[in-house]
């Protein structure tokens, strides 16, 4: 099976079944895409299929091929997600980071879909869990990456 991953062709060998976040992690050795609760839930493998934000561990690789799948390991690349990049470390976003290529790439979406978001698209988009309890820096790093 073919996968457009980070702008690249990639072949893998996983079974059509087998959930995008282990291709990503364990064929290719992309392991910046967290694995958090296996369910869908918390968004530490969140990645984007499309410029969608897609929990990445209950998701088929069937399912994307032949989309554009972009990881943490790209989305510097991206000029939104560099913004967001940049914001996050100027509002220090993240303690113990686990949670943090998820929730990078979630927003990174937000502002691909809404440039400008207002706090209420902000608390709809960051549904990410963070166990340290950074919202406030992640909502302000939104924010800035926005204006800027």
């Amino acid at each position: 099976m073919e996968l457009v991953i980070n702008g690249a062709t990639r072949q893998i060998d996983s079974e059509a079944d087998t959930p995008l976040l282990w291709v990503l992690r364990d064929e290719l050795g992309m392991t910046g895409t967290k694995y958090g609760c296996g369910v869908a839930q918390c968004g530490a493998c969140t990645v984007l299929v499309d410029d969608q934000p897609t929990r990445s561990c209950v998701t088929p690789v069937e399912a994307v091929a032949g989309q554009r799948i972009t990881t943490i390991e790209a989305i510097e690349a991206d000029p939104v997600g560099r913004k967001v990049v940049d914001a996050w470390v100027a509002n220090q976003a993240p303690q113990c980071g686990y949670c943090q290529s998820g929730q990078v790439m979630a927003a990174t979406a937000l502002l691909k879909q809404i440039p400008q978001p207002t706090q209420e698209d902000i608390a709809g988009a960051m549904t990410n869990l963070c166990r340290c309890g950074t919202y406030n820096a992640i909502a302000a790093a939104v924010r800035q990456a926005a204006q800027a």
